[in-house]
């Protein structure tokens, strides 16, 4: 393993050991509960929404290192972000974590989001990966509950 994989990895780690925003939000504008059939994960993403700006985001979520992290690093990248901007980071990272950016990655558009570019090569971990993502649409969108299928 190279420094770059082993930072990832440790950043990852961190993230599932000590989740950012991981909190039940008190009356959130918006929420979403996702599930992931394959390996039931599950979250619930909450959200607060100032002039279609995200002011607050958390989530309480069971599952593993990958899917906590992921949702850690998601809340941080969209916290201040307005709803056309999260849903572009949303476009972003799917398209990193599914398609892969033929080592173009812009570290200025997904930040710490890069840390998880590596799932792309283990196929069933990408819904791990894209669960939050997920919750995170459906709670712009208006849907309670979302699944990885």
């Amino acid at each position: 393993m190279d420094e770059l994989e082993e930072l990832y990895q440790e950043i990852v780690l961190e993230h599932n050991r000590k989740p950012r925003n991981f909190r039940k939000m008190d009356d959130p504008t918006c929420t979403s509960h996702g599930f992931n059939p394959f390996c039931g994960d599950t979250i619930t993403l909450y959200m607060t929404l100032n002039d279609d700006v995200v002011t607050d985001v958390s989530f309480e979520a069971a599952g593993c290192a990958i899917s906590k992290a992921s949702a850690s690093l998601m809340t941080q990248a969209i916290k201040g972000q307005t709803v056309d901007e999260a849903q572009e980071t949303f476009g972003k990272f799917h398209d990193l974590v599914t398609n892969g950016t033929n080592g173009e990655v812009d570290d200025k558009d997904l930040g710490d989001l890069v840390v998880l570019a590596g799932v792309r090569s283990f196929p069933t971990r990408i819904k791990c990966a894209t669960l939050s993502w997920h919750a995170l649409r459906g709670a712009l969108e208006g849907e309670e509950t979302v699944s990885t299928e």
